[in-house]
């Protein structure tokens, strides 16, 4: 398997966003890694995506001959055996879902597939077809990815005496980690820690946690489990089942939970998330394929909140809020619970984060961390800033 190509689903990819906004469904992160590092790791093969005109540029396709699997397919054992065992004239299918198959040169469309022999699956894989799946399936991704990249390696040892460990078997800690006067509890699943990481004094944390390379959980901090940190991010504060992709950062009080979070956000302190209503009814978010809430069937569901996206101290986000791509979120009450990218206020009103002032706040935040936002990334955010302009509606009536 020299060459595989992840490809987005049409069909899945809308009821992604905001977070399929600014990359292909496979880079997602869920579990330890994103759901590309996985197929890489399990397959050993090279990876690269197909999807949106405007994210190829940054996520260009390999030519020649290419398995291609769908982006949103979470790899495990029985799946990974049926993928392949498939011939050239074969396609893998789930229902009308394509799992599947191999592809030519001129295939990248996808459109041969029709005339090739289906296969259809005896049982159902896990797909990522909605964004609550994200913290929804993330313990048991945590899980997978734990066994994955620790299977015939030695962890690291924790050499100080105030940290406590429960399950300690079932804790991998990687070189460069620093850990001060901390309970890592592993009795519930595999706790991770990454490199060149730091988790200061009187942190509590319940796994199954990963932290990713060069993270730092903040004094103080209760994780419970099946949250994930991505790399290079600040914690701080109480969090539970959430998923934060990486280069973000929650450092203070405040509770973050069943929710997920993108790439360059910051919550301001006491930034508080609902996750439940006070009536104990199922959830409802915004589904960007029907342009209206959609119900989840969740009694617990925070927020979503796209990349660049920031709020400010005190903030208060309401049961199910979606928080768009470039947003800037502050002031008193409970804001709108579907806010578009690119939307700056809060419960009083919003108008417009002009793109030019937006990206120079983007260039700066970035610059921060001694990294450049490209020329490639600042169209794609343009390219962005177009096509959401119909949520923003104050747009449209002013």
């Amino acid at each position: 398997m020299d060459s595989i190509l992840l490809f987005d689903d049409p069909a899945i990819r809308g009821s992604l966003l905001p977070f399929t906004f600014t990359r292909p469904v496979a880079d997602i992160r869920i579990g330890i890694l994103k759901i590309s590092e996985k197929w890489e790791r399990v397959t050993g093969a090279s990876i690269s995506f197909l999807t949106q005109d405007y994210l190829q540029k940054k996520f260009p396709p390999k030519s020649g001959n290419a398995l291609a699997i769908n982006g949103a397919l979470l790899p495990d054992s029985r799946s990974l055996a049926l993928i392949k065992s498939l011939s050239s004239n074969q396609a893998l299918y789930f229902g009308k879902t394509l799992i599947a198959t191999y592809i030519g040169e001129t295939e990248k469309n996808l459109g041969a597939v029709k005339s090739k022999e289906i296969i259809q699956m005896d049982y159902e894989p896990t797909l990522l077809l909605k964004t609550w799946n994200i913290f929804q399936f993330n313990g048991a991704e945590i899980r997978k990815d734990f066994d994955l990249i620790t299977q015939g390696r030695k962890s690291a040892k924790i050499t100080d005496p105030h940290t406590k460990l429960y399950s300690p078997e079932n804790i991998f800690i990687e070189e460069g980690a620093v850990i001060r006067a901390t309970v890592l509890n592993a009795d519930g699943g595999p706790i991770y820690i990454g490199k060149n990481t730091e988790i200061q004094e009187g942190s509590l944390i319940r796994g199954p946690f990963a932290l990713c390379e060069s993270s730092t959980i903040n004094m103080g901090a209760k994780i419970k489990g099946d949250t994930t940190v991505g790399p290079h991010c600040k914690v701080g504060g109480e969090v539970s089942n959430s998923v934060i992709f990486g280069f973000s950062n929650k450092g203070h009080e405040g509770f973050l939970g069943n929710s997920v979070i993108g790439e360059w956000c910051n919550m301001g302190a006491d930034t508080n998330t609902s996750n439940l209503k006070n009536n104990y009814s199922p959830v409802k978010l915004w589904d960007y394929t029907v342009g209206n809430y959609a119900n989840t069937g969740l009694q617990f569901c925070g927020l979503m909140m796209g990349d660049h996206s920031k709020c400010g101290i005190n903030t208060m986000f309401n049961t199910g809020t979606v928080v768009g791509i470039g947003s800037n979120v502050f002031g008193p009450g409970f804001p709108r619970k579907f806010i578009p990218s690119f939307a700056w206020g809060g419960e009083e009103g919003f108008s417009t984060f002009l793109f030019p002032k937006f990206l120079e706040t983007a260039k700066a935040v970035v610059a921060r961390r001694g990294l450049e936002l490209d020329a490639e990334e600042q169209e794609i955010l343009r390219l962005i800033f177009e096509m959401s302009k119909n949520y923003r509606i104050w747009e449209t009536t002013s």
